[in-house]
C-alpha cells in the first residue's frame, strides 16, 4: 500500500508541465462532448447507468479487492456500505431518471393570459468531483451518479490515500461508460491544484475543512459554484429514561455501536462522534456497551484498519494527553503494525482537549454525562453545526426540541447512519459540515444541474402592454 500511494503521489509531484497538458486535453474534450449535446437525451443518461450497473456486477471482486487492499474493509462491509449502496442508488436512478428530467408545468397569473410556463432541468456543464478516502469507491460513485444523471460531462478525481480503489477506477470506467464524457484522473495535491486552474461549471468535494478551504480560493477566482460534504463532531443523545429496558435498550445499543465502529472503523463523517446521556445512567450503559462489543467485534479482522500511519498517529496522540488516557473505561490498545485501534470507550475526557474540540474520525467513543437529558441540547447548540444529530428517544417532547432547536445537515431518530440509504432524502452537512445536497433527484437539483424558467407568451395577444387592469399607451 506504501509503495502504491508513494507512485501516486509522484504523479502529482514530477511533470506539473505534463499535467497542465493532460488537464487541458480532458477538459477540451469534455466540453466539446457536453457542447455538442450528446450527454442531453435520456437514452443516452440510461445508457450511462446501465454501464455503470454491469461495471459492478462484472467487477464487482475486483472492487471488493481495492477496498480491502486500501482499508482492510471485509467483503460483507465493502458490500453494504459501497458496493451494494451503489448499485441502489444508480437502479433507483434509472428508474426515476425521466421523471427527474422532465420539464415541470407551473402555474401563470392571469395577468400573463394567454401564456404557459415551465422550469427545465439544465446541465451545468462540465464537473469535477473530488472523492475521499473512507469510503473510496461510494463516495466517488454516488456523486457521479447524479452528476452524469443531470446529463453533465464529469472529471472524478479519487483520492490518492485508496490507490488501488483509484486504479480500478481509473481502469474501468472508460470500458463501461461514454469516455468523452467521463474521465478519471488520479494523483495527489498537486494534480487537484493543476485541475482547480481551470474553469469547471461545479466542483463536488467531499473531505476536510482545511482543504475545502483551499478548493473553495481556487474556484472563487472562476467564480465556479461548489458543493462541500464535510463531517463534523455528530452527536448521539441517549434517552434512557424513554428509551425502555430489556430488549429496547439493547437494540438501541447494537444501534450505537453499529453507527460508530462498523464502519470503516468509525473513519466516517457520519459516524457517531460521541454519546450525551444522563449521569446516573452512564454506568449502565459503558457496561450495556462494554459487553456488546465483546460479542460484536470478537474477531479484529472484521474491522477495517486505519488508512495509513499519519492517521493512526493522529488517533493516538489523541489519547497521549494525561486528563483523557485517565478517561479510558475500555480498549485503548494500538496495533502499530496492523494500523488497528481496538473499540475504546472514555468517560468525560475533558472539554477542551483535541478529542472533544476536533472530530475523532476512528474508533475512540467519548460518554459525556449531563444532569438532565435536556441539558444535551444546549451541549450542542454551543457547538460546530455537525452532519448529524442522532437521538435515541420515545419522548415526543425532546424529538420536537431537537429538530426545533438544534441544527444540523439531518437527524435521525432511535438508530443511526441509516439516513444516508435513503435515496429520497437530501443528504448534506450545514455551516462548517458542508453545503449542497445529493443523492437520488437532490443531485440534479443542488449539486449538478440548475432550474431553468421558461415562459411562453401567445403570438396571437394583441399587445404585451395590453392586461387587464391597465390600459395601452403609446410609445
Amino acid at each position: 500500500m506504501g509503495t502504491m500511494a508513494a507512485s501516486v503521489e509522484e504523479i502529482g509531484a514530477a511533470a506539473p508541465q505534463a499535467l497542465e497538458l493532460r488537464a487541458v486535453q480532458h477538459l477540451g474534450e469534455l466540453r466539446s462532448t457536453f457542447e455538442s449535446g450528446r450527454t442531453r437525451p435520456l437514452a443516452w443518461l440510461q445508457d450511462q447507468l446501465r454501464g455503470l450497473l454491469r461495471l459492478l456486477a462484472e467487477k464487482e471482486e475486483e472492487a471488493f479487492r481495492a477496498l480491502h487492499d486500501d482499508l482492510g474493509k471485509h467483503r460483507a462491509e465493502a458490500y453494504r456500505d459501497e458496493v451494494g449502496v451503489i448499485l441502489k442508488s444508480a437502479n433507483a436512478a434509472l428508474r426515476e431518471i425521466g421523471k427527474w428530467v422532465a420539464p415541470e408545468k407551473v402555474w401563470v397569473p392571469l395577468v400573463a393570459f394567454p401564456a404557459s410556463a415551465q422550469v427545465v432541468p439544465e446541465p451545468l456543464g462540465v464537473v469535477l468531483i473530488f472523492s475521499c478516502w473512507n469510503f473510496p469507491l461510494g463516495l466517488s460513485l454516488e456523486p457521479l451518479i447524479g452528476a452524469i444523471a443531470a446529463g453533465n460531462a464529469v472529471v472524478l478525481k479519487p483520492s490518492e490515500l485508496a490507490p488501488a480503489t483509484a486504479k480500478f477506477l481509473e481502469d474501468n470506467i472508460g470500458q463501461y461508460m461514454d469516455a468523452t464524457a467521463v474521465k478519471v484522473v488520479q494523483g495527489g495535491p498537486a494534480v487537484g491544484e493543476q485541475l482547480m486552474e481551470h474553469r469547471w461549471d461545479k466542483v463536488l468535494f467531499t473531505g476536510c475543512p482545511r482543504v475545502a478551504r483551499m478548493v473553495m480560493a481556487a474556484a472563487a477566482k472562476h467564480l465556479t459554484p461548489v458543493a462541500l460534504e464535510l463531517g463534523g463532531k455528530c452527536p448521539c443523545i441517549f434517552d434512557s429514561a424513554s428509551v425502555g429496558t430489556g430488549r429496547n435498550l439493547q437494540t438501541s445499543v447494537n444501534r450505537v455501536i453499529f453507527a460508530k465502529w462498523s464502519s470503516c472503523a468509525g473513519q466516517a463523517c457520519i459516524a457517531i462522534d460521541y454519546v450525551l446521556v444522563e449521569e446516573r445512567f452512564a454506568p449502565t450503559l459503558i457496561k450495556l456497551l462494554k459487553s456488546t462489543l465483546k460479542r460484536f467485534i470478537a474477531d479484529s479482522d472484521q474491522m477495517a484498519r486505519i488508512v495509513n500511519t499519519r492517521h493512526f498517529k493522529r488517533l493516538g496522540d489523541l489519547l497521549k494527553d494525561p486528563a483523557v488516557a485517565a478517561s479510558v473505561l475500555h480498549g485503548g490498545n494500538l496495533d502499530a503494525k496492523n494500523l488497528s485501534i481496538e473499540p475504546t470507550i472514555l468517560l468525560n475526557p475533558p472539554l477542551d482537549s483535541a478529542i472533544m474540540t476536533e472530530e475523532i474520525f476512528g474508533p475512540l467513543l467519548p460518554i459525556i454525562t449531563v444532569k438532565k437529558i435536556e441539558d444535551s441540547i444546549a451541549f450542542v447548540r454551543a457547538r460546530p453545526k455537525p452532519l448529524a444529530v442522532y437521538a435515541f428517544t420515545n419522548s415526543a417532547s425532546l424529538k420536537r426540541r431537537i429538530v426545533e432547536e438544534t441544527s444540523s445537515g439531518t437527524v435521525t431518530f432511535n438508530d443511526a447512519v441509516v439516513q444516508y440509504g435513503i435515496d429520497t432524502l437530501p443528504f448534506g452537512g450545514i455551516g462548517q459540515s458542508g453545503f449542497g445536497q445529493y443523492h437520488g433527484k437532490y443531485s440534479l437539483r443542488c449539486s449538478a444541474t440548475r432550474r431553468r424558467s421558461s415562459t411562453e407568451a401567445s403570438s396571437w395577444r394583441p399587445c404585451s402592454g395590453t392586461r387587464r387592469g391597465t390600459s395601452r399607451r403609446s410609445p
